[in-house]
């Protein structure tokens, strides 16, 4: 069975929270496939590749098999979740140890972005990384999607956005 062109990746400290909720809902409308990093064992970057034994390659190994791959974090002191940060940092090596599998993602893929925080508030740069990332692994950048939880409620508000953001999954 072909796997859904669309996958999720989550980082953030709390599997349940408001980032999973919007996920959730994203789910709901694309039938996108998930992966909760906090489920997996992913080691910080070593220049020796001495992390050889956790999960990084198998959860890379699918990632490569979707055409449109999401990162959703939190916002936290104005930057991704130590669990994206950490996945990203050892997307190095695709590029050094694991080059075939890194060149997959160089076949039409596209990256995306769900950004939670507490209110409406933006922070500027906080889309680069992800921007440069895309191009840095010869992906597209598609877009993101900035939402937030109000007293454990999607405001109708953020309901649009995600409304918004999924159409260019249909």
């Amino acid at each position: 069975m072909k796997p859904t062109k669309i996958l999720i990746i989550m980082g953030s400290s709390n599997s349940h929270g408001n980032t999973r909720k919007i996920v959730d809902a994203i789910i709901t409308k694309t039938n996108a496939d998930f992966i909760d990093l906090n489920t997996y064992k992913v080691s910080y970057f070593d220049y020796e590749h001495g992390n050889k034994a956790d999960d990084f390659v198998k959860i890379a190994t699918q990632m490569v098999q979707y055409e449109q791959i999401i990162f959703a974090t939190p916002i936290y002191w104005y930057a991704m979740s130590a669990q994206l940060k950490t996945f990203f940092d050892r997307m190095t090596d695709l590029l050094t140890i694991h080059k075939p599998l890194g060149r997959q993602l160089r076949k039409g893929k596209k990256m995306f972005l769900i950004a939670c925080s507490s209110d409406s508030v933006e922070y500027e740069g906080f889309i680069m990384p992800f921007k440069n990332t895309a191009e840095y692994l010869g992906m597209e950048y598609g877009g993101h999607l900035h939402g937030w939880v109000t007293a454990d409620v999607i405001p109708s508000e953020v309901l649009g956005k995600i409304d918004l953001f999924c159409e260019q999954f249909i």
